[in-house]
């Protein structure tokens, strides 16, 4: 399955706030869903269960770094639990992702903090070439609040633009067993 280096969907949530980004990226992978009955709240549960092991282990370190200066974490104690009543629904939590919107093809995940905002949105498109499928698109959007939120990103960045795709091709497996 091709992941590709895309840009942000014109009718995503991200692309109507008219604010400005410091960083976007986005990536574009192809899911089946024969009986088209895929929404954004199963991608969202997805996304946030789909993470594999190194990437946790890696969201662990982040957590014990991010702690020390004082900025939110994981907090991934009862995840499971809160992930099957997850609804998707505006100011729902798990762990460090607020849901901050959801619309009929996206949900938009992430967090404000006092060095950057950051959001995910997942954007599921009808595939033009085939009714079975669907085009998934995972977009990261950040604002810099201070020179903290810069370096932090700078350090940040090189993890993400690997983490993004690897999340994306995650979510498409877990969904397409």
């Amino acid at each position: 399955m091709a992941i590709i280096n895309t840009t942000l969907p014109a009718s995503s949530v991200l692309n109507q706030t008219g604010k400005k980004y410091d960083y976007t990226d986005s990536f574009q992978g192809t899911i089946a869903d024969k009986e088209n009955k895929l929404q954004p709240v199963d991608i969202g549960k997805a996304f946030l269960s789909a993470a594999p092991k190194w990437m946790n282990r890696l969201l662990a370190l982040r957590d014990k770094i991010a702690g020390i200066f004082g900025l939110k974490t994981s907090r991934n104690a009862g995840r499971q639990s809160i992930l099957a009543r997850f609804t998707g629904e505006r100011g729902e939590r798990v762990g460090l992702f607020k849901v901050f919107d959801k619309t009929d093809k996206e949900i938009v995940l992430g967090e404000d903090d006092r060095h950057l905002d950051f959001k995910v949105s997942l954007f599921l498109d009808k595939c033009r070439e085939n009714e079975t499928e669907k085009q998934l698109t995972i977009s990261t959007t950040v604002v810099y609040k201070n020179l903290f939120g810069r370096l932090y990103f700078l350090f940040v960045k090189p993890f993400h633009q690997f983490i993004a795709p690897a999340m994306l091709q995650s979510i498409i497996q877990k969904l397409t067993v």
